[in-house]
Order: C-alpha cells, then structure tokens, then sequence
C-alpha cells in the first residue's frame, strides 16, 4: 500500500464540548509535568535510597543518569515517532510506559532492579515529551496565543522539576521512597484516559525511522557519560574511563556521518542553519548541565550537612519554585515589550550569579547565609530563561519538523542536564578523593568546587547565547 508524500491522515476532532484550547493545553501541560517532577522527585529520597539498596555516593548519581541519559538518549527518535504514527498516540504510548515502568521501580528491591526501571521511565519520558510541545507547536499559531502556551509549558517544565524535590520530600518522609515513584502510576493512567477525550490527533507524516542515527547518538551519549563517573571514582588516569571517553568519540562522529546522510534523519542539520536558533540549542545544553547539579548537590547538603529531613529538604526548595512561577507569568509581557535577547540575557546572568554565589559555599553557612539567597536568583533566572529560548527554537519551524525540532530542544536539554551532573559528580570526586576533614565539611567543600564548574558552564551559556542570538526586535504597535 502505498502513502502520501505528506500528511497521512487529518487531524482527527477531540468530542464535542471538549475543543477548547485552554482544555487541551491543561492536558499537555500535566503530561509534560509528570515527566518534568520524575526528573528530581528522587532527589531528596537518594539517601534512604542509598540506604535501602546499598548504592555507594559516586554510583548514586546513576539513580539519577539511568533516568536521564535514557530520556534524552531517546527523544529524537521519539520525535519522529511522533511524526509518523502520530503525537497524540504517541504521547499515550509513552505515559502508559511511564506508568508502568514506574511501578516496578516502587518494587525495586536491589540496585540493578531500580537502575533498569528508571532507564525504562526514561524510555517512556522521550515518547512524552517531544510530543507535548510539538502538539503545542501545532495547535497554537505563532504570535500572542503561542507564547502564552509556551509560557504555561515552561512553567510546568521548571515548576515540575522543583516541585518534585517538594513532592518527593513529602512521601519520603510520610511513607517512603517508593511513593516517589509510584505516584506515577494514576498520574499515568489518567493521562492516557484523558488524551482521546480533549485532544485532537496530529496529521501523520510519511517515513521511516533513522534506528542507525538513533544507536549511535544514544550509545555514544552513554559511553560519554560513563567516561565521566568512571573518572569521578577512579581517576583520569583510569583504562576504563579513557576507553569510555575514546568509544564516545567515535559514536558521536559516527551518528554526525550518519544524519548527514540519511534520507529522513531524527536530527536534520538543517535546524541549525538559522543562526538564532542555533544559539538557542546551545543555550538549553549548557544552561541545565550547572542546574541539575545544584539540585543534587543542594540535596545532600540540605540533608547531610543541615540536617534537614527528607520533608523539610524538599520545602528548602520551595522559594525557587515560587520565585520560578511568577517570573514565568510576566515573561509574555517582557518579550512583547523588550524582545528575545535581553530577557534571555537578563536570566542566563541571574543563573550564572546564583552559581558563582554557591562556589563561595562554606562549611559553616546556614541556610538563610548559604542557601535561600541563590536559590531565588535561580527561581527568576530560570524563569526568564527557557520561555525565550523555546520560542526561538520553534519559531518558523515547518509543521512536518516540528516534531524534529521539539525532539532535538528536549534532546540538548536533558542530555546537557545529564552530562552536567556527570561532570560536577567528577570535579567532586576529583575534589574529595584524598579528603581528611569531617563528612560534612568534606561534602561541602567538594560540592563548593562543583559548583565552581558549574558556574563555568553557566558563564560559557551566557557568552554564547549573547553572541550567537540576534533576536528579533518586538512589534511596536501602529
């Protein structure tokens, strides 16, 4: 049987009294936060995790990378997934995956069982997420009304993240560890219920999906980041690490050879022939890789070193949380009145100072001394800062990438995230290898000097970003 050279099928109509596009953009937006508060509602549960399940502090992190490296392994290959079956079934194929996948992890009773699981969530979090912002994409015309769901979908996508170390605190502390992940599993499964009901289906496009492309980047990513932790415990002097760093080179050289030859690749080179864009990619690989870090490290410091239960820890984050939700609200209005560049800039600046602020982190400051001050900084610097870049990437996509597009931005995003916390876990095992003082002056001094990289990354995002980007100038009304 043959197919269309475009679009398979048209969009099939959500039931009547269900078209509203707040209604589908409520639907979206919780799909996306069930895989934005998977991302750090094990946080502040690591050390009873630890506990339970004997995992020693370097291999933690992988509670964490197992997660993440999988998620975004994978989300170009869910992107275009999405483009060819649909985004909408898609989306309800991945939130079953979650679910259940979920469900084994909460019945995890070794290690290696729970390592599996959360590399399975990350399976399902690339079918979900590439699709909820290319239904936003598709559903929402540039201009006003896109830069509100935008706005809605990058609040959901920072608040999920540090709204999960509030969440995770709370059923760690009143029940266990395994709640963090189970809550999963109804979230699941009324999102797919709900997906049908208010949603309508995306066109589906013709083509097949690139698996060498999807191998090879996947593969060489994690031999990547196993490079890093085997450095973080063993040393760069490590055989296993430098076989690790060398295999990386050559999978990641393999899959640019290959996308720049496939005939339909899950990352087409041609999104980054625009120049704003470009700078845009850059901007979401480097701005997590320092974020992600401080949740880690702030969490074990909040518990470790303040002696903060599992609840009062996840509330520790709450001001970033607030601070994060009302920045996002006003950045539509910002962008109408100033353009993209200088909220971007003016957030990335905020991110780097609250990084440089944690490197000068010492054993003997409290939380209002130590804490609350960069977390704030966070909370708005984020919240000025990914908005813009979404509408940057996404803006002038094609309908038939958009998948593509969304795929490549949660790529960067996640993947710089995971890279990120590689490398801070390496600079503190670096740091703290021959260490002599006390745990908790040790754990602070090494993730002082983690958070000294992570400020070099953010700084790296802001020159880069401020360079590359020429942004559009706002549309003054007649």
């Amino acid at each position: 049987m043959s197919t269309p050279s475009t679009a398979t099928a048209s969009p099939s109509a959500p039931p009547a009294g269900s078209a509203r596009l707040g209604t589908t953009l409520l639907v979206i937006v919780t799909s996306y936060l069930m895989v934005g508060v998977d991302s750090t509602v094990v946080n502040v549960a690591l050390p009873d995790i630890q506990k339970d399940l004997h995992f020693n502090p370097t291999g933690l992190s992988w509670v964490l990378n197992a997660y993440t490296l999988a998620f975004g392994g994978l989300l170009l290959l869910g992107g275009r997934f999405g483009d060819i079956v649909g985004r909408r079934r898609t989306l309800m194929t991945g939130a079953l995956l979650f679910a259940g996948s979920s469900l084994l992890g909460g019945l995890a009773t070794d290690s290696a069982w729970l390592l599996a699981a959360r590399a399975l969530q990350g399976v399902g979090a690339a079918l979900i997420a590439p699709s909820t912002l290319a239904l936003i994409t598709t559903n929402f015309p540039d201009g006003p009304r896109r830069h509100h769901a935008l706005s809605v979908y990058s609040a959901m996508a920072g608040i999920g993240a540090s709204l999960g170390l509030v969440l995770g605190g709370m059923l760690t502390d009143w029940a266990s560890w395994r709640w963090a992940l189970l809550i999963n599993v109804p979230i699941g499964i009324a999102v797919t219920v709900a997906l049908p009901r208010f949603t309508a289906e995306t066109p589906r496009h013709a083509g097949r999906f690139d698996l060498a492309g999807a191998l090879t980047g996947t593969a060489g990513t994690t031999s990547l980041v196993y490079a890093f932790i085997r450095v973080s415990r063993e040393g760069w002097s490590d055989t296993q690490a430098l076989l690790g760093f060398g295999t990386a080179a050559a999978l990641l050289v393999g899959f640019a050879l290959v996308e720049s030859r496939a005939g339909q690749p899950i990352l087409p080179l041609r999104l980054f022939a625009d120049r704003d864009r470009a700078g845009a990619y850059a901007g979401v690989l480097l701005l997590p890789a320092g974020m992600f870090g401080a949740f880690y490290f702030l969490t074990l410091i909040s518990q470790q070193v303040l002696d903060y239960s599992p609840l009062r820890a996840g509330f520790a984050f709450l001001p970033m949380t607030l601070a994060m939700f009302s920045t996002v609200r006003l950045v539509p209005r910002l962008l109408q009145l100033l353009g993209v560049k200088p909220v971007l800039l003016t957030g990335m600046t905020l991110v780097a100072g609250a990084a440089i602020w944690l490197w000068r982190l010492d054993a003997g400051d409290g939380y209002l001394s130590g804490l609350l001050g960069p977390l704030l900084l966070l909370g708005v610097g984020v919240g000025l800062s990914f908005m813009p870049l979404n509408a940057t990437i996404l803006a002038r996509v094609q309908p038939s990438e958009a998948g593509a597009a969304s795929g490549l931005l949660q790529t960067l995003q996640w993947l710089g995230g995971t890279l990120g916390l590689s490398v801070l876990v390496t600079v503190y095992g670096t740091a703290t290898r021959h260490a002599s003082g006390s745990p908790s002056a040790t754990l602070v001094e090494g993730s002082a000097r983690a958070f000294g990289a992570g400020a070099l990354i953010a700084v790296t995002a802001l020159l880069v970003c401020g360079t590359v980007i020429r942004g559009r100038r706002p549309k003054r009304p007649a």
